[in-house]
């Protein structure tokens, strides 16, 4: 019986890991359908950008939210409704007609994900009481990211490149629909509901103050330059300022009467924490701008299918995973030292993709310079959330950990606006004859110099030793 309720506990974890897998998946794939979803409803690149940062800007608004609906209403319950609204949304996604329609739908989709997503890290902490399986349960969460990143740049490539009754590209969000489905059984059959706690009351006004604020922010700036920076865009991100001092008052206003507000300001009056985060933000910005641009150079400016495009990205893949492992064992030691290292491979390989990346370059230099893009990133990206909250006081872990989550997908959305907006701007200025190599080196110039602002955060950070560990 107790090996039968073990094996069923391991199962179980399984289910709850379609989220995250499925999740991260729609992240990566994309990135391999974008000249396949411009000419597939007759896209501009403002309306790309605003794609991908609207399913980042969906879920970095509402994943606090999603993570307290879970303690409200019951994990079960909201974890098979985000799934089900996600698998619908993709659905949505993959038979949208123009542009409109497909970032309304990719919005929405990031939103269930916020519901989704949350509720794996807490079966996890449900379902394994002893801390070793605990243990050994978050690490099959952390493989699980990193092989939805494999998967989604392989399987993005094919499915693009597939020509069945219907277009490559809208397989690439319709084959959520068999998966989901499969997911949605397994949980209505196998999953427990967890116990609620009604007194976790969440903040759907913050939440919905936080949309606006990130939407008067990234729409202007990934629409504004399509349409010639109009009036109406400028009105916008001014507005947006106001929009985001009222959300901090707002914010303020419900510590001050005790009430529960969407995020805590009180942890923003630590120094180490504010440095946390600026080093959250700018690496994300360059870390998911990089995804885009070096794909859609590898296939409109050097000419790749998206296959192979997605193949380029194999080696990144496993060398992030290997060095994701040695980071965390040469953290205890060396501290912030090791991710120091990570910025400086990752400056290497962006210093010669500048060199090297150009046409006829030999699919060999390409894989080992992404290859060692994604070595450096490993021992960078997993261990931000390991530094930047190691000062935190334990009383604030849960509430910093869901501020760095929101953080994290707020400024992928904002890399995905700016540091990718440099690239789509530098195309623009001849639509005739597209330099996508300038393009390229522009971009990259930008994140190079946000590799030497995340350092320069890391430095001013507090020393770490073996014994906070």
């Amino acid at each position: 019986m107790k090996t039968k309720n073990m094996n069923q506990k391991w199962f179980v974890l399984a289910v709850v890991l379609t989220a995250p897998l499925l999740y991260v998946i729609d992240i990566f794939i994309i990135n391999m359908a974008i000249p396949g979803i411009k000419n597939g409803v007759h896209a501009s690149n403002g309306d790309v950008q605003l794609m991908i940062a609207g399913y980042l800007l969906g879920s970095a608004s509402f994943l606090i939210t999603g993570g307290r609906a879970g303690d409200y209403f019951g994990r079960k319950k909201v974890f098979f409704w985000g799934m089900f609204y996600f698998t619908l949304t993709s659905c949505l996604c993959g038979l949208s007609q123009t542009p409109f329609q497909l970032n309304i739908t990719r919005f929405f989709q990031g939103v269930s994900s916020a519901f989704m997503a949350p509720q794996s890290l807490a079966f996890i902490q449900i379902l394994f009481s002893n801390e070793k399986e605990r243990a050994t349960a978050v690490g099959w969460y952390g493989i699980t990211l990193s092989i939805a990143a494999i998967i989604g740049q392989i399987l993005g490539g094919y499915l693009v490149d597939t020509h069945f009754w219907i277009a490559g590209w809208r397989l690439v969000f319709l084959i959520n629909l068999p998966i989901g489905t499969i997911s949605l059984l397994a949980i209505w059959k196998f999953l427990e509901e967890t116990e609620k706690d009604n007194k976790a009351a969440f903040d759907y006004q913050g939440s919905i103050i936080l949309t606006i604020a990130l939407a008067t922010t990234i729409y202007p700036l990934t629409q504004g330059r399509d349409l010639g920076w109009p009036l109406s865009s400028l009105v916008m991100l001014t507005l947006s300022i106001f929009v985001w001092v009222y959300f901090v008052l707002n914010q303020r206003q419900k510590l001050r009467r005790n009430k529960v507000p969407l995020i805590d300001l009180t942890l923003f009056q630590i120094k180490d924490f504010n440095i946390g985060m600026l080093a959250v933000l700018f690496h994300f910005m360059l870390h998911t701008s990089y995804l885009l641009i070096s794909a859609v150079y590898l296939q409109s400016g050097l000419g790749y299918s998206a296959l192979n495009c997605g193949l380029f990205f194999i080696l990144h893949a496993l060398l992030f995973m290997a060095s994701s492992f040695f980071a965390s064992l040469l953290i205890v030691r060396f501290g912030k030292w090791v991710l120091q290292v990570g910025l400086v491979l990752i400056l290497i390989s962006f210093l010669l993709q500048l060199r090297f990346f150009e046409p006829h370059v030999s699919w060999i230099t390409i894989n080992l310079l992404i290859g060692l893009y994604g070595l450096g990133n490993g021992l960078v990206l997993p261990s931000l959330l390991t530094i930047g909250l190691k000062s935190i006081p334990t009383k604030f872990s849960g509430v910093a950990a869901g501020v760095f989550s929101t953080f994290q997908q707020t400024a992928s959305a904002l890399g995905i606006s700016l540091l990718a907006g440099i690239f789509y701007q530098v195309l623009a200025f001849d639509k005739a004859h597209p330099d996508y190599k300038k393009a390229f080196d522009y971009s990259l110039s930008g994140s190079i110099a946000f590799l030497f602002i995340v350092s320069l955060m890391l430095f001013l950070l507090p020393k770490i030793t073996s014994k906070s560990y």
